[in-house]
């Protein structure tokens, strides 16, 4: 009853804790981990134990796995040198400068100050990508921070195991039994072990999905397994464990389009996305709750309160300023002697630097510190320390940073004009394969095609500035009346139920399909008041995908800047505006009734036109259906 009623309580903090922060805007970590601060004063919460082996294999799994998902393995593969200087370039000097440090300033033995090196190393993948969306950094940014906490916790763990073998702390292991060519090989054999043994998994999971995934509660079940079956495996074989669940997920992933029906992945993604909201809050309160426990064991120490005091503070500042020391004299590197990273700013290179937060890994790894370790409970403490101050100090002013250094996301306008051509591509793909189809009447073929050109002009009218009800697009009425009809029908499915005139079963099949819609029109409406709500941002000048656009002037004087000419003449109404840059031809766009700016282009043959829609700056070649 205790443990049920504990894991009760550490659930309801979490749904209030996330509460109060998105109400006042804060990140829901910062606000858990004060929560738990506060908590562990308090003589009515009973003492929470984060024990290593809850952590490490029934937290850490599972919440790498879902990052690992939604992570895209192409942009990994375009950051790897990034990530990979991060995750263990930047681990392995970290550990170093931290363990000179302590040995200097506790007088440690250099592999037990590596040790704890080795633990205060790594970024949680959690805090910093939770922090870096909720403030808007580029996407580049996001993943190499994704990627880098993907990763570094498997060369954090790996060189803490070898620096306690070095110590002789280790169980069953002597110091002398480590050489520097055992710890390259233990290193290369938990990366690529790791590798092999997350392939080899999501390989069979893909060949099961494939051939028995029918309905979305085994394929979800089946997901729920991977991230245990690819760590328990590669850490039974002293390979990363960490790694292997990486791989499986990254590759995963990847393949879900081509090995998951529509139905699964949508059942997958809403249940890992409660999952990971659960694990990742909890952590940070679970570590707040440990404070007031870790400075009560401290009052034990030899150590001097001004000892403590400075390796405790003195590490927080190493980690500080480590991360900067490695990443400028990198970006150096990258940009003069190797030519890479060049279209990467400078400001982009001092937010990475300060997007250092420690998470829950580092304390779960200064817990499996052995008992008779020196100073065991001082080194917990610094642990503990470096993660709740990393947390407070770069994640309460990262925010500030990017916003003073005007490092900022992508304009939701962009992403909502690379939406509309990544589906024009694909609906003039349907449309092909609808033309060349045997066997379909007119009436049929005629729906199909009606109904793709509706979706895309949907995605087009999201472009453009509205203001009120009179300006109201094709699209939003239909969402807008559509909303309605579906209240009204929920309405008459709840009485038929009351009535107890329908079969439960059926009734649920019906109330679920009005549910599905009810979603989509949601999401949709909720993206188009995100673009309302953003603010513009500056225009990049970019290289033009085709001849015609590179060939055409982005300016031309509109022949009638009040509107579309033939609206204008013939009194009818448009949505939004296009101009042709060759004559100044002012026409309304495809979701309008008339669709004069495509009528121009097939009289004239004129190739390019541009949006004069206020804050819009793109154009549209008619020839290559592309944009610029």
């Amino acid at each position: 009853m205790e443990i049920a009623i504990g894991l009760l309580a550490i659930a309801a903090t979490v749904l209030g804790g996330a509460w109060l922060a998105d109400r006042f805007d804060l990140p829901a970590p910062l606000v858990l981990i004060v929560v738990g601060i506060l908590g562990s004063y308090l003589p009515f919460v009973p003492e929470v134990a984060l024990s290593p082996e809850v952590v490490l294999l029934g937290i850490l799994p599972p919440l790498l796995y879902a990052a690992a998902i939604q992570t895209s393995l192409v942009d990994f593969r375009n950051n790897r040198v990034v990530i990979l200087s991060l995750s263990v370039g930047l681990v392995l000097f970290t550990a170093l400068g931290v363990a000179l440090f302590l040995r200097w300033a506790l007088g440690l033995d250099f592999a037990v100050a590596f040790a704890i090196g080795a633990v205060v190393a790594p970024p949680d993948a959690v805090a910093a990508t939770a922090v870096g969306r909720r403030i808007g950094l580029p996407r580049r940014l996001v993943s190499i921070l994704e990627g880098e906490s993907l990763v570094n916790d498997a060369t954090a763990l790996v060189s803490l195991r070898t620096a306690l073998a070095a110590a002789g702390l280790a169980a069953g292991v002597t110091s002398n039994g480590v050489t520097f060519g055992g710890v390259v090989l233990d290193f290369a054999w938990a990366s690529v072990g790791g590798a092999v043994i997350g392939f080899l998994v999501a390989l069979v999971v893909a060949v099961l999905r494939r051939h028995f995934s029918t309905e979305p509660a085994f394929d979800t079940v089946l997901s729920f397994m991977v991230p245990f079956a690819a760590y328990v495996p590669a850490e039974e074989l002293h390979a990363s464990g960490v790694i292997a669940v990486v791989t499986a997920g990254l590759i995963l992933g990847h393949k879900s389009p081509r090995t998951q029906t529509g139905a699964s992945r949508i059942s997958e993604r809403i249940n890992w996305t409660s999952i990971q909201f659960l694990l990742e809050n909890a952590v940070f309160l679970l570590i707040g709750l440990q404070v007031f426990y870790v400075l009560d064991s401290v009052r034990s120490s030899d150590l001097s309160a001004g000892q403590i005091t400075l390796a405790s503070v003195g590490t927080l500042v190493a980690v500080l300023v480590l991360r900067p020391l490695w990443l400028v004299p990198f970006r150096f590197l990258s940009t003069r002697v190797f030519h890479n990273e060049a279209h990467a700013p400078w400001t982009h290179t001092v937010v990475l630097s300060w997007a250092g937060m420690r998470g829950v890994v580092t304390l779960a790894a200064a817990l499996l510190l052995p008992v008779n370790t020196l100073h065991r409970d001082v080194l917990v403490l610094i642990a503990v320390v470096v993660t709740v101050g990393t947390l407070l100090i770069q994640g309460t002013t990262l925010p500030a940073l990017a916003r003073r250094l005007g490092v900022r996301g992508p304009d939701p306008r962009e992403d909502a004009l690379q939406a509309a051509t990544v589906l024009q591509a694909a609906t003039r793909s349907g449309l092909d394969v609808l033309d060349g189809m045997d066997g379909l009447d007119d009436a049929t073929r005629e729906i199909l095609r009606s109904r793709s050109e509706d979706r895309l002009n949907q995605m087009w009218e999201r472009l453009g500035p509205r203001s009120g009800d009179a300006d109201e697009t094709p699209s939003a009425r239909y969402r807008r009346a559509r909303m309605k009809m579906l209240q009204a029908e929920r309405d008459e499915v709840l009485r038929l139920r009351d009535e107890g005139r329908a079969d439960h079963v059926v009734l649920r099949t019906v109330l679920g399909s009005l549910d599905l819609e009810e979603t989509m029109l949601d999401r949709i409406d909720d993206q188009e008041s995100r673009l309302a709500e953003s603010e513009m941002l500056p225009v990049d000048t970019i290289e033009a995908p085709c001849e015609h656009l590179r060939d055409t002037d982005s300016c031309a004087a509109a022949r009638t800047p009040e509107g579309c000419e033939e609206c204008l003449r013939d009194g009818t109404t448009w949505v939004h505006l296009r101009l042709c840059l060759q004559c100044g031809h002012v026409g309304c766009c495809d979701s309008s009734e008339m669709k004069h700016a495509t009528a121009h282009f097939h009289e004239t043959q004129h190739p390019v036109m541009r949006s004069i829609e206020p804050g819009e700056a793109w154009r549209w070649c008619f020839v290559d259906e592309v944009v610029g």
